[in-house]
């Protein structure tokens, strides 16, 4: 422990925010440049180095958070380096995109402030690239085996680089034009700026690690050409698979998916486009879903400076602090978060009969109403109780003029033909399935991630891509030193 009694002498601080005014006029990310340095050392300084730290238990990476907390507070940058990539591949995506469920299980969170966790490990992260403690770690000897892994996302990537520095040659399909997968087009440039992808693809690129991108499976080569090309193939295409919203005047133009919506402002931002087709600018928008991938697009909507942005969300407003009945420490609970879209919301006053920020809690989408061309002007809501019930006498109706629906995946995308082509089996709810090692039914083809697992944690998503290199490895050469933190069938801790 840097400082013995850190925890009852410091108080939380976190990185603080630029003034929402200066920030939804550009796409940098949210946070003050060179504001996090000063404070984290204090911050790492409230770690009490648990006897049992809950911590590691409530991230699926078992990340060795009191060491590299302990390790920053004394200002031991290299080693703290070294801790968080022990168990981390991509600690400055986590740290940036994880809703912390390790900080829900922090001891301190019982009666105080939780450790400021997620911000002391970008702040490595971040430091480690700055100092150059990040070389490549290209393998020192190859074991003359072949991975395919099909998707560039968290676990793709996650997967692609513990094989490579296994001796394998890897190879990581692509279908977008860039690498990525969700972080590149799914998620906001305020959110998380691309260089900081960029910087970590080079990196594996410079190990060994090779890429095809623009290269769709199942459609510009074969899955089973690909699998008789490789000695094993690892499918982490992720959950796309998009739900719908089967109301009345679904049909109307006007009313897409956030992910058709969200990859557009992206492009803009890479220089592909010169304006979303898809812009909110001077428009009444409606988010359908309480999520982040709608917060997500409430920040973006803003930052095209749409007329109003309001956000749906079908479950009640939940309270500041944590229900101890329903939802216990060290599960992570369901209490009211202020994210930076939401903070933004409402500053500007974006949504004026929102409940609080941009949404509107217990609220449930009856119906689309449109004009004489076919296009959405409208949309009908009533509010529910806790079984999601209509409450009479509740509906409403908000003007509309771009509705996102964020209502989450259900699994992989199958029109690529990826599935069916190499007859895997699936789920009941649309994932593929697995046994404990990973291994689908087709010899030799692996599945990881959101694509088996359903949608979750950027944190479960690199955690599962270790785990099933680990399981690659010990499949082509029959044991492995590979970490592997959780397996198929773990599940984030509940009540």
């Amino acid at each position: 422990m840097g400082d013995p009694k850190g925890f009852m002498s410091t108080p939380r601080r976190e990185w603080p925010r630029r003034p929402v005014e200066e920030r939804v006029r550009d796409w940098d990310e949210v946070y003050v440049p060179g504001a996090l340095l000063p404070i984290i050392g204090k911050q790492a300084d409230r770690c009490m180095d648990c006897g049992i730290p809950f911590c590691h238990d409530a991230c699926p990476l078992g990340n060795l958070i009191p060491e590299w907390n302990d390790l920053v507070s004394r200002d031991d940058w290299r080693a703290a380096a070294d801790r968080l990539h022990a168990t981390n591949n991509f600690p400055e995506f986590t740290g940036r995109l994880c809703p912390a469920p390790c900080e829900a299980g922090c001891v301190l969170a019982i009666n105080q402030p939780a450790v400021t966790i997620k911000n002391v490990e970008v702040a490595v992260a971040d430091r480690s690239w700055e100092l150059g403690f990040v070389p490549p770690r290209p393998p020192d000897r190859l074991s003359g085996h072949t991975v395919a892994v099909v998707g560039s996302g968290p676990t793709g990537l996650a997967a692609a680089q513990q094989l490579t520095r296994a001796g394998h040659t890897v190879a990581v399909y692509e279908k977008d034009d860039r690498l990525g997968g969700l972080m590149r087009y799914g998620i906001p440039e305020f959110k998380m700026e691309k260089h900081h992808l960029d910087r970590r693809l080079d990196q594996m690129r410079a190990e060994g690690t090779k890429f095809r991108t623009a290269t769709a499976v199942g459609v510009d080569v074969g899955a089973v050409e690909l699998r008789a090309r490789y000695d094993a193939v690892v499918v982490a295409t992720g959950a796309t698979a998009w739900r719908e919203l089967p109301v009345p005047g679904r049909e109307l133009a006007g009313i897409r998916q956030a992910m058709e919506y969200l990859p557009l402002a992206n492009r803009v931002r890479e220089g592909d486009l010169a304006s979303s087709p898809m812009s909110a600018a001077g428009k009444h928008v409606v988010i359908v879903g309480g999520g982040d991938t709608g917060a997500d697009c409430l920040g973006t909507a803003v930052r095209e400076r749409a007329a109003s942005v309001t956000q749906l969300d079908i479950y009640a407003q939940p309270g500041a602090d944590r229900d101890d009945d329903a939802e216990p420490w060290p599960t992570y609970p369901k209490v009211y978060r202020l994210s930076a879209a939401h903070e933004e919301a409402r500053d500007l006053r974006t949504a004026p009969a929102a409940d609080a920020d941009a949404r509107l809690f217990a609220a449930s989408t009856l119906r689309f109403e449109g004009d004489a061309e076919g296009h959405v002007r409208a949309l009908h809501l009533v509010e529910v109780d806790a079984a999601r019930s209509p409450r009479r006498g509740t509906e409403r109706t908000l003007p509309a003029d771009l509705v996102l629906l964020a209502l989450g995946f259900s699994g992989p995308d199958r029109a690529d033909g990826l599935v069916d082509q190499l007859g895997l089996a699936m789920e009941p709810r649309g994932t593929i399935t697995r046994d404990a090692s990973f291994a689908t039914n087709v010899p030799g083809v692996f599945a990881a991630g959101d694509a088996a697992r359903g949608q979750s944690l950027i944190v479960w998503a690199i955690a599962e891509g270790r785990a099933v290199a680990a399981a690659v490895d010990r499949h082509l050469t029959g044991s492995s030193q590979l970490p592997s933190p959780i397996g198929p069938f773990d599940r984030p801790m509940t009540v």
